[in-house]
């Protein structure tokens, strides 16, 4: 499990390591590490290696930069250097080393007194690679003046950037640019040391880290401590990745009702219960709180039922795809909670709750297993605060947000958090902007609805219902050319193909 750690349990994890090393050995390990990606990016690029600069501030980032830089020059790469200072911060002891050596091998240093002039100048230049040692983990203030001005140069650049641990700028915590309207610089490619963060997957993260690379710095395995924040991907569900066995009949893979479709949104329950059924449920309904549809002439299989005559206490249910916010949608909202069976709480279920007291405390101690999906705005309602607020720290909102509630929480957005009310985190890396668009929040609550009536536990049910509502999103991406233009109603086939060839390669 590729498994996510917080800036300070880094630092605690560096101050274990060094404690037991010769200085600078570490610096070393990161140096090698950045030099060998970045002679494999170049190598992408061109027969003949062409020039690279080095951007390299002045803590042990900027350390980690100039033992990259040296190793470059020492390969016979045309590499100039930019210090980028910080009259606040001192050097250490370990990056002056570092910039000792460097200023003995045939790196071109640029002239950083007249920073300006050399800005300018870096748009006209031909780079093959720009390499980002500036501010690392430690940054924490905005990027202001010359240096915000360098960064907005550098993402205009056409060539590769490298982005040493974190791209100069991020919060390697939250995945936001550090300080109100700031910048932060936009890599195609981040080598982060000795751990991975969870910035770099999460809100802004994926914008700015580009492709994450892991360098683990050869520490030993016992300096790292217990966490409780992963990557998502199968190997956290595949204990629920079995085949199916030949004597069965569609009894034995669940009945799921998704209940909502009011006037003007009766699109929404059959995105769902389409989507629950290519994901393997043996039965769905579609409950509307008025007069449904006959029947779905794309989706036969559907049946569909008036809410006044179901009965909520029998089946696994998803509440919330078009369902409004009507006194009867409240009723069969309050059904639900009280039912004694698994449930997912979407859209207009979660706006409900959020108003209502005494739903709230309802929900919270309910014993059936729970998953709520809020985007960040239905999150903020569900807290109490701004979705500005939410963002600023999706993860403590996600944890929040289990915690109150006692349900599982898809926090959804760039990076969806999956977040278990005993604190699991989990940050999902599938998915792209194809995902912004009408239905696809209504096609996951229904696949998160069937695995759960197909007798996932909740937590599972999450993480792959999350995981291959991404991943059919970039498989579209892929074979289209791109993201734009992906509907709802593609994401549900491809994710049925996606978990069966899960199945499939989990038990050869």
């Amino acid at each position: 499990m590729n498994a996510l750690y917080s800036i300070e349990a880094v630092r605690t994890i560096e101050q274990t390591a060094l404690a037991e090393l010769p200085k600078g050995t570490l610096m070393q390990r990161a140096g090698r590490k950045a030099a060998d990606l970045a002679l494999s990016i170049l190598s992408r690029q061109s027969d003949t290696p062409g020039k690279v600069l080095v951007l390299a501030g002045p803590g042990n980032n900027g350390g980690d930069a100039l033992e990259m830089a040296t190793l470059l020059a020492d390969a016979g790469i045309h590499v100039s250097v930019l210090l980028v200072a910080n009259r606040k911060k001192r050097e250490p002891e370990e990056a002056r080393m570092a910039r000792q050596k460097a200023v003995k091998s045939a790196i071109h240093w640029e002239d950083a007194l007249s920073l300006n002039t050399t800005l300018e100048s870096l748009r006209d230049r031909q780079w093959s690679l720009v390499v980002d040692g500036m501010f690392g983990i430690g940054l924490k203030e905005a990027l202001t003046g010359s240096r915000s001005q360098l960064v907005e140069i550098v993402n205009t650049l056409p060539c590769p950037i490298l982005a040493l641990d974190v791209p100069s700028g991020l919060n390697a915590d939250t995945g936001n640019v550090v300080g109100d309207d700031a910048v932060a610089i936009r890599a195609t490619h981040t080598i982060t040391f000795i751990a991975d963060k969870p910035g770099l997957h999460t809100g802004k993260g994926r914008d700015h880290a580009g492709e994450v690379h892991i360098a683990s710095l050869d520490v030993d395995k016992a300096c790292f401590p217990d966490t409780q924040c992963w990557l998502n991907g199968p190997e956290l569900f595949r204990t629920f990745l079995t085949p199916r066995r030949h004597d069965t009949h569609k009894g034995s893979y669940g009945r799921l009702a998704v209940i909502g479709g009011a006037p003007g949104m009766t699109g929404a329950p059959v995105l769902a219960a389409r989507a629950a059924l290519y994901c393997g449920a043996g039965l769905c309904y579609a409950v509307y709180l008025n007069d449904p549809p006959a029947y779905d002439p794309i989706s036969p299989e559907l049946m569909f039922r008036a809410a006044h005559r179901f009965d909520f206490a029998i089946d696994v249910t998803v509440i919330g795809p078009g369902l409004g916010t009507s006194t009867a949608a409240r009723k069969y909202l309050t059904r639900v909670i009280e039912s004694n069976q698994p449930a997912v709480f979407d859209a207009d279920a979660l706006n409900i709750l959020s108003g209502d007291a005494d739903l709230q405390q309802a929900m919270a101690e309910r014993r059936a297993a729970a998953v709520i999906t809020p985007h960040p705005l239905e999150a903020a309602r569900l807290l109490g605060t701004d979705s500005k607020t939410v963002q600023s720290n999706r993860i403590e909102a996600a944890r929040a947000l289990a915690e109150k509630y006692r349900a599982v929480t898809v926090l959804k957005g760039s990076g969806t958090i999956i977040c278990s009310p005993d604190g699991k985190t989990v940050i999902n890396p599938t998915g792209n902007p194809g995902l912004a668009t009408a239905g696809t929040g209504d096609v996951l609550s229904g696949m998160t609805g069937s695995l759960l009536a197909q007798g996932w536990h909740a937590w599972e049910a999450a993480l792959a219902a999350v995981w291959l509502h991404g991943k059919a999103a970039d498989r579209l991406a892929q074979t289209n050319m791109g993201c734009i233009g992906i509907t709802a109603g593609e994401i549900a086939p491809l994710a049925r193909i996606l978990l069966n060839e899960l199945v499939t390669t989990s038990h050869l």
